[in-house]
């Protein structure tokens, strides 16, 4: 896999992508992207589209952001995909605390998180129009 700044196309890709419920939460939607310029594309060998990841350093830390192509999810490549998002953000970032939040829902998702080093430190609520009040599990690993 390689990974790249995002285009157009990347945004593009991935507003066509389309979870099962419950996950139907990630879609896009074909809303406006708030800081293009801090996402990446993660490109397979034959340059499609396999996924993305956002990073925005604040206050000291790393926020990661990720999304895996939804025919990808749910067949065991979310551990790899994880890691490999960390070891790129060390590249950029060095080592940092890298903070995340993940909607309750996700048990998978928080799993996985646990599983590869993050501990969870909060939680907070986001009411959107089209799904209500949704609450989030705020992580975070240690630099």
């Amino acid at each position: 896999m390689r990974i790249e700044p995002a285009d157009d196309a990347m945004f593009r890709e991935r507003d066509a992508w389309r979870y099962d419920p419950p996950y139907d939460f990630y879609n896009s939607d074909g809303l406006p992207v708030k800081n293009p310029e801090l996402f990446f594309a993660v490109r397979d060998d034959d340059g499609a589209l396999a996924g993305f990841y956002f990073f925005e350093p604040a206050d000291g830390a790393v926020f990661y952001g990720l999304g895996l192509r939804p025919d990808l999810a749910g067949r065991r490549l979310g551990e790899q995909f994880v890691l490999s998002g960390l070891e790129f953000a060390r590249s950029l970032y060095g080592r940092r605390r890298i903070v995340l939040d993940v909607a309750a829902f996700n048990e998978r998702a928080i799993r996985l998180y646990k599983r590869v080093g993050f501990t969870e430190f909060g939680r907070h609520s986001v009411t959107f129009e089209s799904y209500g009040a949704v609450e989030f599990v705020d992580m975070e690993r240690p630099g």
